[in-house]
């Protein structure tokens, strides 16, 4: 009786082993979670604390408790779970990169500046967008949604099964068309009116060639994305409901295909 209790404990120990793994990988690029704003400490035990309540009905997908097959099954779980946030932070860039539209039709990419939470280079709005969908996500639930998302692919991809590479190509092929679309789509409007600021501008300076243009352009497109910014700034609650919709569905679709590796 001893012995089969032990037995039992290290195979629930490898089971929170593995999906803690597979949790932790997942939680250090998924957005809001991956912003250096969440501590590691606090990742970790977020991690723990997922699958814990799940950890019992894995315990018999666990590999043997040998050197070789854990170690593998930890890189597996670690690229699973790294590719599940990966695709999580490439559905929610979306709205980052409708603010990066605005900044480079309306004049604001020269005063781009280091980001240290995200780590990358951007300017006003795209910084703007980004932080106001973060607040959003976490205010409307809809990181609950993606969490919920990331729990079921436990369900869809047990702990020894891996993911179809045919699948996350397909997936993220998708994701990457539907990025570009939906930073159209938010950006749009008012991309359209600096566009036709353009066209009026390039006519001043045929009927008027003494008017410096140039000059005059940057300012005129800062004012217009100033006033008229609120009215696409103003569709991002919607669009932040649709991108957490997006995302739990997609986490389940992309490893429900994932009997193994290809």
């Amino acid at each position: 009786m001893q012995g089969l209790s032990t037995t039992v404990g290290l195979d629930l120990l490898l089971a929170v082993l593995l999906a803690s793994v597979r949790a932790v990988a997942f939680l250090m690029l998924a957005p809001p979670f991956a912003s250096r704003a969440v501590n590691g400490r606090v990742k970790a035990m977020l991690a723990l604390a997922l699958v814990l309540p799940v950890a019992g009905q894995l315990r018999g997908q666990v590999p043997a408790a040998e050197p070789a097959a854990l170690i593998g099954a930890i890189v597996q779980q670690v690229v699973v779970g790294a590719v599940l946030g990966a695709f999580c932070a490439l559905v929610f860039a979306a709205v980052q990169a409708a603010g990066d539209l605005l900044d480079l039709f309306g004049g604001f990419q020269l005063a781009s500046a280091y980001d240290p939470l995200n780590q990358t280079q951007s300017a006003i709005f795209g910084k703007l967008y980004n932080w106001t969908a973060t607040a959003l996500l976490v205010l409307s639930g809809g990181h609950l949604l993606v969490l919920q998302g990331f729990l079921r692919t436990y369900e869809v991809l047990p702990l020894d099964a891996g993911l179809s590479f045919s699948t996350v190509a397909q997936v993220f092929t998708t994701g990457i068309g539907q990025l570009m679309l939906s930073a159209l789509q938010i950006a749009a409007p008012l991309v359209a009116v600096l566009f036709v600021a353009d066209i009026g501008l390039g006519l001043l300076s045929r009927v008027a060639p003494a008017l410096n243009v140039f000059a005059m352009s940057f300012p005129l497109k800062i004012l217009i994305v100033l006033t008229l910014g609120g009215f696409a700034f103003a569709v991002l609650p919607e669009v932040v409901d649709d991108i957490a919709g997006t995302l739990r569905e997609t986490l389940v679709r992309l490893t429900g295909r994932g009997g193994g590796g290809e």
